[in-house]
């Protein structure tokens, strides 16, 4: 975010009406558009909360890079950005006292709806047939305090779990959207949330995990993986059997964008954790060396290694051969080890590492490789092809199992999980890049696995959605991308980062340009879609608007469709409005308090 140089140390004295030029001199060269890899647009930042811009600069990612202003000048900042931010009224939105949601049986719980995460959800769960699909109408919205919610919606008994930008995490009616309870997490909430044994189970950025009870949102317990600065829970955790399992990443390579910073130390890993008490059972890290000083950089500033693969991801559970697989990103510095951009198996009782199969060799890539002093870049720089999408097990219609996995390459691997990761098959669907290939997840039903394509970088060619047969990778069909629905909007593009969801006929993905689609899944024909680009009436009287789909998928379970709109990162258009759908007119809307009005 912040990058010194002589022209800007007058500003180091700023008085609070320069904070304007404060970021334009020193945050501007990162936000810009394009930005630099992930960093968010200007308005994206002025969506956010000044709790939030403050936190990120003092103890989150941007911590390094801020480090050269002082406290008063990260506050003249945060006011700049924030100057036109609207007052919010948390209480708004409260179920009226007594209010009780529906009976419902059906669920989307966590990440990928089950543990395998197959983001297939069946037709009875789902209660949404191709031609309701094509009848879909918007039933109710809820906003965000700032930028958007960065945790997938969980609907589990009638009401719907997830958390937000500003740690505050909601328990609402799936039905109205009215608030039953909120908690409020001192960082940024992203994991999905999972609901087991009367618990609410997720993550937050300072690699703390959670288990709240469901009914009132209290604590039972909290714990803190991992200890290092910029360490963060961003893939949801999976339960089973009385045990969490938590994947653990950061955002140390942001870090290395600076040649004072010693880059680097952070090691990926995976915890198991007792859901009854939260006490760690076992964690192993994704890199077993740890690191050690390896010299100096270009700057003469100590160097380590080896660090990286970080697990971005949901872990997929293999319940048959008791095995934990997770996806790993990419490496920050010297040398490759051979595990990051792999798939690693844990066993799921003792921890210990099983197998590694790496996808992708010496990708070894941080913040540096983009800074005109490249100090901290490695000699021999990746292409940023990590793992960040959750692996998906599934057995085909032969019985051969495979475990799925989508690249940031361009390329959907099946290796067999039964033959310590064999490659399968291999099919490339894109050109790939640091943003490109598969973001952040696929889908399979029982004939074949959807891919959406990100392919950012390439601007009017980048997006579309591929049907792949389970079998063999073969293209079943391939939906070319629409022409991006928000013209020269800064942000705007056709690509398709957001994973994808599918139900039974029908696959779901949103693009960066705002627009959900729904396609179907014989023939990859779009059948319905909905542009959430545009202001919305909202529930709890927060003003809301959509943006670029993103980072979640659409969630369905109950004839509902809940999902997220307004990702703000990665080059996205910001927006802070979660959406409902039902293929059923229902006008009314019980359950909310007098202060729900819409507005």
């Amino acid at each position: 975010m912040l990058a010194i140089s002589l022209a800007a140390f007058s500003l180091l004295w700023a008085t609070p009406e320069q904070g304007g030029a404060l970021f334009n001199t020193l945050c501007a060269t990162c936000h810009k558009d394009p930005p630099v890899n992930r960093a968010p647009l200007p308005e994206v930042l002025r969506k956010m909360t000044r709790e939030a811009i403050l936190a990120s600069m003092n103890t989150g990612s941007m911590r390094e890079m801020a480090s050269p202003v002082s406290i008063q000048q990260r506050g003249f900042i945060a006011d700049y950005l924030t100057a036109d931010a609207p007052p919010v009224d948390t209480m708004r939105g409260r179920c009226a006292a007594g209010f009780q949601p529906a009976k419902e049986t059906a669920a989307w719980n966590g990440w990928g709806v089950d543990v395998e995460n197959t983001r297939f959800q069946s037709a009875a769960a789902a209660r949404i047939t191709p031609a309701g699909v094509m009848k879909l109408q918007l039933r109710w919205a809820f906003g965000f305090p700032g930028v958007a919610a960065m945790g997938q919606p969980t609907a589990a008994a009638g009401r719907l779990y997830f958390g937000s930008a500003n740690g505050t995490v909601y328990s609402t009616d799936a039905r109205t959207g009215c608030i039953f309870w909120t908690f409020k997490a001192p960082v940024t909430v992203r994991t999905a949330i999972t609901i087991v044994d009367g618990a609410a189970v997720f993550g937050d950025v300072e690699a703390n995990v959670y288990a709240l009870r469901i009914g009132d949102g209290s604590v039972i317990w909290k714990v803190k993986l991992d200890e290092h600065p910029v360490a963060r829970i961003t893939g949801a955790p999976q339960v089973h059997g009385g045990r969490v399992y938590v994947p653990v990443s950061s955002v140390e390579e942001v870090n290395g964008g600076s040649a004072k910073y010693g880059c680097c130390t952070f090691r990926g890993s995976v915890a198991a954790l007792d859901l009854a008490s939260g006490k760690v059972l076992w964690k192993t890290y994704t890199i077993p060396d740890p690191p050690r000083l390896r010299g100096k950089n270009r700057a003469g500033v100590e160097a380590y290694g080896p660090s990286g693969a970080a697990v971005w991801s949901a872990p997929a559970l293999d319940l048959k051969l008791r095995r934990v697989y997770v996806g790993t990103g990419n490496a920050y510095s010297d040398p490759d080890t051979g595990h990051s951009d792999a798939i690693i198996a844990f066993d799921m009782d003792s921890g210990s590492m099983v197998w590694v199969r790496q996808l992708a060799a010496a990708d070894r890539w941080n913040l540096a490789c983009l800074n005109p002093n490249g100090a901290n870049c490695p000699e021999k720089a990746g292409p940023d092809v990590d793992i960040g999408a959750s692996p998906v097990l599934k057995t085909t219609a032969s019985g051969k199992r495979v475990l799925l996995v989508g690249q940031k390459s361009g390329v959907v691997h099946a290796l067999d999980p039964d033959d310590s990761g064999r490659i399968v098959w291999q099919s490339r669907i894109g050109a790939g890049g640091a943003l490109g290939g598969v973001q952040w997840g696929m889908a399979a039903d029982e004939r074949n696995v959807y891919a959406a394509l990100s392919d950012v970088h390439l601007r009017e060619k980048a997006g579309g959605l591929f049907a792949l047969k389970l079998e063999t990778g073969e293209r079943v069909w391939y939906a070319p991308p629409s022409p991006a629905a928000c013209g020269q909007r800064r942000g705007c593009t056709p690509a398709q980062m957001a994973p994808v969801t599918a139900i039974g006929g029908v696959v779901f993905s949103g693009s960066m340009d705002g627009v959900l689609r729904a396609y179907d899944s014989a023939t990859g024909r779009v059948i319905w879609e909905f542009n959430t680009l545009r202001k919305f009436d909202t529930v709890n009287g927060v003003e809301a608007s959509g943006g670029s789909l993103n980072a979640t998928g659409p969630v369905i379970a109950g004839g509902m469709l809940f999902v997220n709109s307004g990702y703000g990162v990665l080059g996205g258009m910001a927006g802070n409005v979660l959406l409902a759908f039902s293929a059923v007119e229902d006008k009314t809307t019980p359950g909310r308090s007098p202060a729900a009005g819409k507005r």
